[in-house]
């Protein structure tokens, strides 16, 4: 009853322009006709959903070495999860610079082929890195892969949607075919990320609009289309590291920021009628 009511008082906001012209068009231009919604989290409840979700732990990939189990790092109010970063006050516990937080679905929510769409925005800072994204189930990365929805950097206007693979990593040396793209955004606004995926292409869109493409190419071999598989939801808020630093580095006072998610959806194809 909440996730419908919370539906149903989002679109009459959309109608009485309370939300703002931006935050609609992003609603509305999504075209969900030929699909039936099968899964979401509408971030309903006032803590986490264990039965879907679990904290990130800390790890020496760069996306996860800040992570932390710190309270202050996730909240949700209003039907929106807050994942944040912050600069790390509790250095004699902690030797990390920032602390963030992220969630994943891992051994508890996956799923193979669909349409996803996440509702998020996130605050701009000089070395931000959110990110929504998803993971093979079955084998160890790079050889189940990782299908990213979204990376935004910094104060981009742009965010990146990328897929990776044992192919795309090790085998591939002339991106093809092209493993990402990126898509103008209407940053620190609301912005609708997801994609499309059959068992022939992976087809990424933002609010509804697509923007790029990554097909399978049967005789390029397995390796190069591990997405028949499924794959499992990761929601991070990471600070620094490697690629986002590239342009420059952090400023702590730009600290704290995070990102917001709104929702995330995941549709089946109709069945079309008899």
């Amino acid at each position: 009853m909440e996730t419908k009511l919370k539906s149903v008082v989002l679109s009459l906001m959309c109608l009485v322009g309370i939300l703002g012209s931006a935050a609609c068009a992003a609603q509305q231009s999504v075209d969900l006709s030929k699909w039936e919604l099968v899964w979401r989290d509408e971030f309903t409840k006032n803590e986490l959903d264990a039965k879907t979700w679990t904290r990130c732990k800390r790890g020496t990939p760069d996306w996860k070495n800040t992570m932390s189990d710190d309270p202050r790092l996730l909240k949700i109010t209003n039907g929106v999860l807050h994942l944040r970063g912050i600069v790390n006050d509790k250095k004699d516990d902690d030797p990390a610079p920032y602390l963030t937080a992220g969630v994943t679905s891992r051994g508890k929510f996956a799923y193979k082929y669909g349409k996803v769409q996440i509702r998020a925005r996130f605050k701009s800072a000089q070395g931000a890195w959110p990110a929504l994204w998803m993971l093979g189930a079955e084998k160890g990365w790079p050889a189940n892969g990782e299908i990213d929805l979204m990376e935004h950097l910094n104060f981009d206007h742009k965010v990146y949607q990328t897929v990776h693979s044992e192919y795309t990593i090790k085998i591939d040396k002339t991106n093809t075919p092209k493993k990402s793209g990126t898509a103008p955004i209407k940053r620190d606004d609301w912005n609708t990320y997801g994609c499309e995926w059959d068992a022939d292409r992976i087809v990424f869109t933002v609010n509804g609009k697509p923007t790029h493409t990554y097909p399978r190419v049967p005789e390029k071999g397995e390796k190069q289309w591990p997405f028949n598989q499924p794959f499992y939801f990761i929601l991070s808020m990471q600070i620094g590291g490697g690629w986002v630093n590239g342009s420059g580095p952090t400023n702590p006072d730009h600290y704290p920021a995070g990102m917001e998610i709104d929702y995330v959806r995941v549709y089946k194809p109709k069945k079309p009628t008899k």
